[in-house]
């Protein structure tokens, strides 16, 4: 089977790696790639957002299947275009992306089918919004209504911070068109964690949970970013509260999407926050998340080409989906300046001084490739993964990684899985 994989991330190489294990598969491509992907399949230079050149490139070479990792090509309407063509795609249509791509919209489906979510409101004029949060207590949570890279919400302790950041995404456009709408919420205690569920649009099927870490420095302290480091299984997560977000989230999100004649076909990531009143919903993701996706891949302990090709074909119900017992810990290498404004370009030291253990890997971010050297690309550049019988012996693994590996300006959270 030619499998067309979608993105350039450390998603896209965690995915890549284990459709590479698949004895389905016959060639796999990835657009665009990164330095990582490059070593386990074929990049091509198409950007993920240039759906027309996919599709196009998808025909050309007859590709069986295509997986979409990010969430632009999917809010972009990448499953409709390929289904035009009759090119099979695992990505949900464009009529659905609004789970991910408005946070507004998202929330009045939430409200509307009694999921719990904390209460807000929505603005698009500055005043406005500005007036109402001076009439809450702090901290606050303000979010930008479109698809931001994971860094359009702001936790505000104050109404300084708030206004700042209302001007920040209401005037000056921080995020263009997707901060022409906020969303104010309440700001809700407790513990995060991340759900992940297949669905081919007549059943779905749950795929694991992982704990992500969205500040950028020790402590949970600094701004939101796209993840600096993940853990899976959640450590706190009992069969009795996975039971409770089943029945009070999952189970009335299809039934929701049922009811208003939408279908779902792909991955659903729940973003959740469990609270003293039990679970609460924070986001919707319509794909795997990053870096999610890097430590609950490693844990599959079943062939992941197959359930796309279940997932692409409608006979999820056929596929068991079974974890292994191990721990994975995954610490992300940032650039300097991450996630404002970093420089690229800066060659990375380490990556093949010494070979790598079954239960040590690297999987790539923001690589490339520049006069035959790995060199820094992106925000996240890389991530450092660990597996061991304890948090403590696979978060020990992912750190000894980033002990031998280096590029100038290098910076990472210490504090993974403690």
């Amino acid at each position: 089977m030619n499998v067309l994989l979608v993105g350039s991330g450390g998603r896209e190489h965690a995915l890549a790696w284990a459709l590479k294990k698949s004895r389905a598969l016959t060639q796999l491509f990835i657009a665009p790639g990164n330095a990582g992907t490059a070593q386990l399949g074929q990049n091509v230079s198409i950007p993920a957002t240039d759906i027309f050149r996919l599709r196009c490139f998808a025909q050309e070479q007859k590709i069986d299947l295509t997986i979409v990792g990010p969430e632009d090509p999917i809010a972009l309407g990448i499953r409709d275009l390929f289904e035009q063509a009759r090119l099979k795609i695992v990505a949900p249509c464009k009529k659905v992306s609004f789970l991910e791509a408005s946070k507004v919209r998202a929330k009045e489906f939430l409200i509307k089918h009694h999921i719990p979510t904390a209460r807000y409101h929505s603005f698009t004029d500055h005043a406005a919004a500005a007036a109402y949060a001076k009439s809450l207590s702090f901290p606050m949570v303000i979010k930008a209504d479109g698809l931001a890279a994971g860094k359009g919400v702001t936790i505000a302790k104050t109404f300084a911070e708030a206004d700042k950041t209302l001007q920040s995404y209401l005037i000056e456009q921080r995020f263009g068109t997707s901060s022409q709408n906020v969303v104010i919420e309440e700001f809700l205690v407790g513990k995060e964690l991340s759900v992940f569920v297949a669905s081919d649009g007549k059943s779905w099927k749950l795929l694991g949970a992982a704990q992500d870490y969205k500040r950028l420095l020790d402590g949970d302290q600094g701004p939101n970013t796209g993840g600096m480091g993940a853990i899976s299984p959640v450590p706190w997560l009992t069969d009795q509260m996975l039971a409770e977000i089943t029945k009070r989230i999952i189970e009335p999100t299809f039934a929701g999407l049922k009811i208003e004649g939408l279908i779902y076909e792909g991955i659903l990531y729940f973003g959740l926050i469990w609270t003293n009143a039990g679970p609460y919903v924070i986001e919707y993701n319509v794909r795997f998340g990053d870096p999610e996706t890097q430590v609950l891949v490693p844990r599959f302990g079943f062939d992941l080409l197959e359930l796309f090709i279940q997932i692409a074909d409608q006979k999820l119900s056929e596929v068991t989906a079974t974890l292994k017992p191990e721990t994975a810990v995954c610490a992300v290498a940032a650039s300097k300046g991450y996630p404002e404004q970093y420089e690229k370009g800066f060659f990375i030291k380490g990556l093949v001084d010494k070979p790598l253990s079954e239960n040590s890997l690297i999987f790539h971010a923001g690589t490339a490739m520049q006069d035959s050297k790995i060199v820094t690309a992106g925000g996240r550049v890389l991530n450092a993964l660990g597996l061991g019988k304890s948090p403590s012996e696979a978060r020990q693994r992912a750190y000894e990684i980033l002990e031998q590996v280096h590029f100038k300006g290098m910076h990472f959270r210490k504090d993974i899985a403690l």
